[in-house]
């Protein structure tokens, strides 16, 4: 089957402090590329229809960098939208369910996080599916984690494991949401209550770059990656 991509980009970027001051986050090099390129290798070997960005925070950069690639952009405009409101937003784009999403500001270091959601999402059964990251292999982290899972691996709220930033998700529900601007917590926590949101974890190491101190943690991983 073809996939649809929402690779989200229109986040202001303030945890990165003076680095987003004249451009947007996705536009932070690692290792002397931009984030969102690091995002967009993820994508490429995928049987992947589309492929769309959405902007916000000086979308000028981004819509000149990713000019002439296989990639669509939809403006957020006057608002930022948050990341549910802004998968909304772009659904004219990306077509049928299920969507895949991807955060534009961590680095992945092992399997391909894309296609491991894709062997095991079941639609029968799932309405959306969470790449999480072990404790053990995230880089840098200090938090106490976002969910845990049952022995079936359906997801509920709790410390352990982390959110990694890449999801199957299916769409329909979102249109039950009445704000304009909203995080998909609001939708994770429709499919939590139905027992139909569930998550496979990452084997391989994570990094969050989404302040300036994770950069230099992330070149690190993608040296002992490439070594």
């Amino acid at each position: 089957m073809g996939w649809s991509v929402m690779i989200f980009a229109a986040g202001f970027g303030t945890r990165m402090k003076h680095l987003t001051q004249d451009r947007p986050k996705p536009m932070v090099e690692v290792a002397g590329r931009p984030l969102i390129d690091h995002a967009l290798d993820l994508t490429t070997d995928l049987p992947a229809t589309t492929t769309v960005a959405n902007l916000h925070y000086k979308p000028a950069l981004l819509q000149e960098h990713l000019a002439g690639r296989n990639v669509q952009t939809v403006l957020e405009a006057p608002q930022i939208l948050d990341t549910g409101g802004g998968l909304r937003h772009a659904l004219p784009l990306l077509g049928g369910d299920p969507v895949m999403t991807l955060n534009a500001d961590a680095i992945w270091s092992g399997d391909n996080p894309l296609r491991q959601l894709q062997a095991a999402w079941d639609p029968t059964r799932m309405d959306g599916l969470l790449m999480c990251i072990p404790m053990a292999n995230a880089v840098g982290y200090t938090g106490s984690g976002n969910f845990v899972l049952d022995p079936s691996n359906r997801v509920a709220r709790g410390p352990g494991l982390i959110y990694g930033g890449a999801q199957i998700i299916k769409t329909e529900r979102l249109a039950e949401i009445t704000e304009t601007a909203f995080s998909l917590n609001t939708l994770w926590d429709l499919l939590i209550a139905e027992n139909s949101l569930y998550a496979v974890e990452y084997g391989g190491k994570w990094c969050d770059v989404g302040h300036p101190e994770g950069i230099p943690l992330a070149e690190h991983l993608l040296r002992v990656r490439d070594v």
